[in-house]
């Protein structure tokens, strides 16, 4: 089978099909992977909450990519945005003990105080 490509007038190229690489299947790119760095990045720079959410994700993508027994160009994006969303879901907890524990020191305080 060729591929013709036409140049010029009446002019015609035709290049050899060489069928499929010796190194297998091409690599495939899994489809949430741009979503999931998206969504990690995201919730380090504007909302720690949707930082569980990349995580969640980052984790199914990563099982089904290794599941699937094909190479993901995309493995290592989707490795990234579950990285950044366990490290947003990590600070999320700090800040949410914080206000727990300011709060809690406030009414422990106040009570004391007349």
């Amino acid at each position: 089978m060729t591929a013709s490509r036409t140049k010029g007038a009446g002019r015609t190229m035709s290049y050899p099909h060489y069928g499929p690489s010796a190194y297998g299947a091409p690599p495939q790119t899994h489809p949430h992977g741009t979503t999931i760095l998206v969504l990690g990045i995201l919730s380090l720079v504007v909302c720690t909450f949707i930082g569980p959410f990349a995580w969640v994700m980052g984790n199914t993508a990563l099982r089904e990519i290794d599941e699937s027994g094909h190479y993901y160009d995309n493995r290592s994006a989707v490795q990234a945005g579950r990285i950044c969303g366990i490290i947003s879901s990590a600070m999320l907890i700090l800040v949410a003990a914080l206000i727990v524990t300011v709060v809690g020191l406030a009414l422990i305080t106040g009570g004391f105080s007349s």
